[in-house]
């Protein structure tokens, strides 16, 4: 059946209001959205997710030699700097607000070895960074790498024998690393390799060193991703076989990351992250529900290239792009994010 419409009360030789003009015929229009999207004043008094420069952390890598900037070919815009020129660009990076770095390693083929011995060298590039970093910006905050594929001759996270990832030996050299970067001056250490247990020894570690106010970032939910290649171009520490698939978490995988997580703050995580972000909201979304510990999202070099290429190509807005993509981690429940767009991203929101 039917329904026709109720009478109008309005004669039929009467106008209706200007302002009903739009209405849908014997629908009321008591609420409608649109009116708190009207102007941009009004959108900023409603908005419920807002990215700040704070949110803001920035991935840098360090490369040894003097007076070196390289341009990363699969990243465009990020560059490996040894240390003179990683301080030069620290003052502009500190200029836009932005009050947190992550340290990433180049090392030479001949510092490298299975043991990944070069990763707890006192003298080494990391610690040198940090102690000239730390006199130059004492306000900074300090993020470094703890892993060993960058100083493993195999290109793995940890050490390796008969094709196999060693996990108990690997966290010995896990806690060197950390204890080293610590003692040159790191505000926290950031955990990237996914063997078991090694929250806890390093936690355990630092406080028996008198480190105690040294903080954990750890990369909980790290998965075995297909968007890692120019990080790892970057830093020339791709596998020399195989993949990162018996440490790293499973793409198809999201309640495990909810143990992960668990395990990790058990055994002393200050934050707990997630890598990559883009393609992991809905494991983001579900941390958040699941603890109140600050959460870190990782949006990844593939994430970074793949914006830059369509950009190049004049296939879509780069700006719009990049603050919608970092709005919506945030949204999904980030509280900070490392992204290679930091420094456009400040640019953009400190005007």
């Amino acid at each position: 059946m039917v329904l026709s419409p109720p009478p109008s009360s309005t004669p039929e030789n009467t106008e209706a209001p200007a302002k009903q003009a739009e209405a849908v015929p014997g629908t009321p229009q008591v609420h409608r959205p649109r009116r708190l999207r009207r102007t941009e004043s009004l959108r900023r008094m409603v908005r419920e997710t807002v990215l700040t420069v704070d949110d803001l952390i920035y991935p840098m890598f360090v490369m040894e030699g003097v007076g070196q900037r390289q341009e990363v070919p699969s990243m465009p815009g990020c560059f490996r700097y040894s240390l003179d020129m990683l301080l030069d660009e620290l003052q502009v990076i500190t200029g836009l607000g932005i009050g947190a770095i992550a340290l990433f390693p180049l090392i030479p083929d001949e510092q490298k070895d299975n043991a990944g011995t070069e990763s707890y060298n006192p003298q080494g590039l990391i610690p040198q960074t940090v102690r000239a970093v730390k006199q130059a910006f004492p306000d900074l905050l300090v993020i470094t790498d703890i892993a060993l594929d960058p100083y493993s001759s195999m290109g793995h996270d940890g050490i390796v024998e008969d094709g196999r990832i060693l996990n108990d030996e690997t966290v010995a050299v896990l806690v060197k690393q950390a204890l080293t970067h610590a003692a040159a001056g790191a505000d926290m250490v950031a955990p990237s390799d996914m063997m078991d247990g090694r929250i806890g020894a390093i936690r355990q570690a630092l406080d028996a060193e008198g480190w105690i106010n040294v903080g954990i970032l750890a990369y909980s939910a790290k998965y075995a991703s297909a968007y890692y290649g120019p990080f790892r171009d970057a830093l020339e520490s791709a596998p020399k076989f195989g993949d990162k698939k018996t440490y790293q978490m499973d793409p198809a995988n999201a309640a495990e990351a909810l143990k992960e997580v668990d395990l990790d703050i058990a055994e002393g995580a200050d934050i707990v992250m997630v890598k990559p972000a883009l393609a992991y909201l809905d494991v983001i979304r579900r941390i958040k529900q699941y603890t109140n510990l600050p959460i870190a999202a990782y949006n990844v070099s593939g994430e970074y290239a793949m914006v830059k290429a369509a950009a190049a190509q004049g296939w879509i807005d780069e700006q719009a792009l990049v603050l919608e993509t970092l709005t919506s981690i945030k949204r999904a429940g980030a509280d900070v994010i490392l992204t290679y767009f930091a420094k456009d991203v400040a640019r953009v929101l400190g005007r």
